[in-house]
């Protein structure tokens, strides 16, 4: 298999007991993405337990406390391939208390599944994961709409579901959504599609993995290099060493480029560059490594070097969505930690700008603080200025969490749109 061959990042989303495991266990066995010890593991697993088939959804339980009660927990990441693509699944919880596991799981993906039971139809916890796919620039999402085999196969269900969902969606702007019959349990329309759907003239969910669109995440052409640690050496060896370490999150730099340092508003010139351990002559995209200057620059963790070309935000208060992910609620003027990029800083929450009603997918003006799982516009007042960009352009420099300053806990994921 070609090293070049595309990966595609997505993530399953859907409400407790949609069957994401199972789904995820059967893409896994039907394409062949598991190992004979496993399935060994799993045949005796089953047969311990006097059932019939192997429980498939064992394959992505990988916490013992997660098995004992039949749920999932945490986010995990699976991987397996197709000849034709790569992929990472990033495994998000169903409960409505860990719907802060989606955000985390929906950040870097491009696609995303979500599962709906065929004998529910659309619940309030699909809408949310509908609104934080649209909101993280998810471009594509396919509803799988599971359970087929508990329906007798009924395309006036299926038919049912695909209009409710599509009248949430009509606002909202998403590429591509794809809506697909499917039962994870038995297999049908997963890999293989099965004799029990023949009114269903779409393609199987591996075929829509496989050929689905990889949106680029950003314009690499801008570059960026937000500043992690500053690498100080002075002693026999080596003489007034000074470099300035971390990734680049976009575009690439080489020597002899012409750049500036945000919030200083300096320009410099790249001397020299050091990729794991080696000179370079340029360092590339999600490349960590060591840039030199060409200038003495009083240069700290969390300042940002970048191209002259990228115009990118400087300010003291962002207006931000965020989803609340705290047990306690949000409390206005209250002193919080906002980790953006490199940087930590002081921040309070003005003002609720905005919700938005999970059940109609609309902004609606609310000054009401926020509680756990609600996701709205806010206004934040940051101690010190801030460098970032938007995060359609910069995941990185548009991106931020927001901790609790006596319990250390993380409380809230904001994007600056």
């Amino acid at each position: 298999m070609s090293d070049s061959i595309e990966i595609l990042r997505f993530a399953t989303a859907g409400s407790v007991d949609d069957g994401k495991s199972t789904l995820i266990g059967r893409l896994l066995y039907d394409s062949k993405g598991i190992f004979l010890d496993q399935l060994e593991t799993l045949e005796n697993d089953s047969k311990s337990k006097n059932l019939k088939e192997i429980d498939l959804a064992h394959l992505t339980d990988g916490l013992k406390d997660e098995r004992e009660q039949g749920i999932t927990i945490d986010v995990a990441y699976r991987y397996f391939s197709t000849p034709k693509r790569k992929f990472i699944i990033a495994d998000t919880p169903g409960h409505e208390e860990y719907t802060r596991n989606m955000f985390t799981g929906a950040s870097n993906s491009s696609l995303a599944i979500i599962l709906i039971d065929s004998r529910k139809g659309v619940l309030t916890q699909s809408k949310r994961h509908l609104y934080i796919s649209y909101l993280l620039g998810i471009k594509n999402i396919i509803v799988a709409i599971n359970k087929m085999d508990l329906v007798d196969y009924s395309r006036e269900v299926f038919t049912n579901i695909r209009e409710d969902f599509l009248k949430l969606s009509d606002d909202l702007s998403v590429n591509s959504i794809n809506f697909i019959p499917i039962s994870a349990l038995k297999g049908d329309m997963i890999v293989d599609r099965g004799v029990n759907l023949p009114w269903y003239k779409g393609e199987t969910l591996i075929h829509i993995l496989e050929n689905t669109k990889i949106y680029p995440e950003e314009d690499f052409s801008r570059s960026c290099f937000p500043v992690q640690l500053v690498s100080r050496v002075d002693n026999e060896e080596v003489k007034d060493f000074r470099g300035y370490m971390g990734m680049v999150t976009s575009g690439k730099f080489k020597i002899g480029d012409n750049i500036k340092i945000l919030p200083g508003k300096k320009e410099s010139k790249i001397e020299n560059i050091i990729v794991s351990g080696e000179y370079s002559q340029e360092i590339d995209k999600s490349q960590s490594g060591t840039l030199l200057l060409k200038d003495e620059l009083e240069i700290s963790r969390g300042d940002v070097i970048a191209s002259l070309d990228y115009e990118l935000k400087i300010n003291q208060t962002i207006l931000s969505q965020i989803c609340w992910m705290g047990e306690e609620g949000l409390k206005l003027k209250t002193k919080y930690i906002m980790k953006h990029s490199n940087k930590n800083s002081k921040i309070i929450i003005n003002k609720v700008l905005n919700k938005i009603n999970i059940e109609s997918l609309k902004e609606l003006e609310s000054d009401e603080p926020f509680q756990m799982n609600d996701i709205g516009q806010v206004e934040i007042k940051i101690q010190n200025n801030i460098v970032y960009d938007t995060y359609e352009s910069n995941k990185q420099l548009g991106s931020f969490i927001i901790i609790d300053i006596e319990s250390n806990n993380t409380v809230a994921a904001g994007i600056i749109k």
